[in-house]
């Protein structure tokens, strides 16, 4: 009788380990993309991600991809729909889609990429780089040390910076906190021009040109996808911005410390396959950034504006 006991107690856990580890067996996944906006940050992000993950799992994998033209309630839906067709796992691409997934289910794995800083983006205090939820992913953010030194570097004599963003994402409400005294201690006197949507802009950055020598975009959603009005103003202005991403240099800045958005969504595809494939823990996953930084400069910008980059800058292709 002890002996029979203890066969069905083995098999009772053998069934159950099956069971918490059904994704690793699984011959097939299904994965849901939510993109916030089409951009080429987040458009380079997203391909990476398959890319990697395709590479893993060839056609085993079913993509439903979904882009929510900038509107966070889109998100919303689109993440619920995920979370009714029972998808495997959730890609979650900027800030918005993220608050989304998140928000839709805590059983999902959950996995963001171009987010700036995870723990403003989820509202976790004291962040250590993991979540301990079903969240995890990588992050777009830049050495913002390094921009604001970037900043000094290229426009030794100006006097003042004009931080401009969008009020409304959490993430460059969280650059502009960090890099503020940074060129503080730099010895910029700094200021802060916000936008609440995309049709202020034009009349937001007007008076941040009015008032500073040279300006500062964090990585922000909102002023990517209105760099070319931004360019408008500030060109006609003559006055130099400096961005926090590759993109949005190329349409209204002069310089960048830029990352690959391919590559952090590359990596990003890494850790679903080792979630899929491996039944890795979501929640034991640390945040990834990116592996390499470039100084970046827009030549068409640069000699407009009458600026030489030093010889370490590379022109973005």
């Amino acid at each position: 009788m002890k002996k029979l006991i203890t066969l069905v107690l083995a098999l009772s856990l053998v069934f159950t380990l099956c069971a918490c580890g059904g994704s690793a067996k699984k011959d097939s996944f299904t994965v849901g993309i939510c993109q916030l906006v089409q951009h080429p940050a987040l458009d380079a992000a997203t391909e990476g991600f398959k890319e990697a993950l395709s590479a893993k799992l060839g056609d085993k994998v079913t993509f439903l991809e979904q882009n929510a033209s900038g509107d966070s309630a889109t998100c919303a839906t689109i993440c619920n729909q995920f979370v009714s067709e029972q998808v495997d796992l959730i890609m979650a691409n900027a800030t918005p889609a993220l608050q989304a997934a998140a928000n839709a289910t805590n059983t999902i794995p959950v996995l963001a990429t171009s987010i700036t800083d995870f723990g403003s983006a989820l509202g976790i205090e004291n962040w250590t780089g993991v979540t301990g939820t079903n969240v995890s992913g990588t992050s777009d953010l830049a050495p913002l040390d390094g921009q604001a030194a970037m900043v000094r570097e290229l426009f030794p004599d100006a006097k003042t910076v004009g931080i401009l963003f969008c009020e409304a994402e959490a993430n460059s409400l969280f650059q502009a906190d960090t890099i503020q005294p940074m060129l503080e201690e730099l010895g910029f006197t700094v200021s802060r021009f916000t936008f609440s949507d995309s049709s202020l802009v034009s009349s937001v950055t007007e008076s941040a040109c009015g008032a500073c020598d040279v300006l500062y975009i964090p990585t922000d959603n909102t002023a990517a996808s209105c760099a070319e009005a931004i360019n408008n103003v500030a060109l006609n202005a003559k006055t130099p911005i400096v961005c926090g991403e590759e993109n949005l240099c190329k349409g209204c800045g002069v310089a960048t410390l830029s990352i690959s958005y391919h590559d952090i969504g590359f990596a990003c595809g890494e850790m679903a396959a080792e979630i899929l494939l491996n039944g890795t823990d979501v929640s034991k996953m640390e945040v990834r950034f990116a592996p390499q930084f470039t100084k970046e400069f827009n030549a068409e910008l640069c000699a407009a504006l009458g600026i030489t980059p030093p010889a370490d800058y590379v022109a973005i292709a």
